[in-house]
């Protein structure tokens, strides 16, 4: 029986071919995961969520905010007569005054981890009730009447807590979010993994494997860099699609503060990337290739001079 042939290497070309589309693929991976992985772990962490909109309490836009709010709800609840300019002056300056004090930052605290709650209950559990996403003020009102009362402040204990339902989401955007939170949910564990995978699987299978690291490390520098960018842009589309301008800079900060940890993850991925791109090309650079050393090598030399011949007497 005569032996097989050895079974030939798959070309250069087509191991190039194929290391270039696992390292494309990977690299798009990058910022689409860590995308999924803000929503679905950055934004669902209560605690976090709480903290990070808890300095906004003080910024000069949100407190303006605030106040023009509930100074329209309170002057709506009041038939103030000839004197409604008088007291709608004297209600703007309270509610100003209001946003300085500590029971203010509690109940922006607490009414934030209201919302959040509710959100999040909402968007886990499918057996959850239909309709619109409301949250009950009563716990808010009674933590700002108590800070209040504490720092004694006349009338404050008259204050009345009632049950109040306010809807922070409509019942025909809860089905669609809950839809979209179980894909973020299922692609902020997948899409990191199969990045890894196909990083790695592409680095194994290209011809020159020190090429493949630095076109890995630029993809992700440049993942980072385009995740970057639609932080940028997403900004810009939600302040435009407000319909009140005086209220685009508080929402500004908002967005700002929600969205602080996938800019810097989109910054760290573009300083990785470069390092890795750069260290890979660095060390390309020192010495000769191993190919060219084994061509070198096997390269024949000069011939050998003949032995001298005696003379024979």
């Amino acid at each position: 029986m005569s032996a097989r042939p050895p079974r030939l290497p798959p070309p250069p070309r087509l191991r190039n071919a194929l290391s270039a589309v696992l390292i494309g693929v990977s690299c798009l991976c990058v910022p689409c995961g860590a995308l999924a992985a803000w929503a679905a772990y950055g934004l669902a962490d209560t605690g976090r969520y709480v903290t990070a909109m808890a300095p906004l309490a003080t910024d000069p836009q949100v407190r303006a905010a605030v106040a023009d709010t509930v100074g329209d709800g309170i002057m709506s609840e009041v038939d103030a007569g000839p004197l409604h300019g008088t007291v709608r002056h004297f209600v703007r300056e309270a509610t100003r005054s209001f946003t300085r004090t500590e029971a203010y930052r509690a109940g922006w605290d607490a009414a934030n981890r209201a919302v959040h709650d509710a959100v999040l209950h909402a968007l886990r559990d499918e057996h959850a009730r239909k309709g619109p996403v409301t949250v009950d003020l009563a716990p808010v009102t009674a933590r700002v009447k108590r800070e209040l009362a504490d720092e004694h402040v006349p009338l404050a204990r008259r204050i009345p807590v009632r049950h109040t339902e306010v809807a922070v989401l409509p019942a025909r955007e809860t089905e669609r979010l809950r839809k979209g939170y179980r894909m973020l949910d299922v692609a902020a564990f997948w899409l990191p993994l199969a990045a890894a995978v196909l990083a790695v699987t592409g680095i194994a299978v290209a011809a020159s494997r020190r090429r493949a690291v630095t076109a890995t490390g630029l993809g992700t520098a440049l993942g980072g860099a385009l995740l970057a960018l639609a932080v940028a842009v997403g900004r810009r589309l939600t302040l435009a699609d407000l319909p009140d301008e005086l209220r685009r800079p508080a929402a500004g900060t908002v967005y700002d503060a929600l969205t602080a940890p996938l800019r810097t993850t989109s910054w760290l991925l573009v300083a990785l990337g470069l390092a890795v791109a750069l260290a890979s090309w660095l060390t390309g650079r020192q010495g000769p290739s191993p190919r060219r050393h084994r061509r070198a090598s096997a390269a024949p030399g000069p011939d050998p001079a003949p032995p001298p011949t005696r003379a024979r007497v």
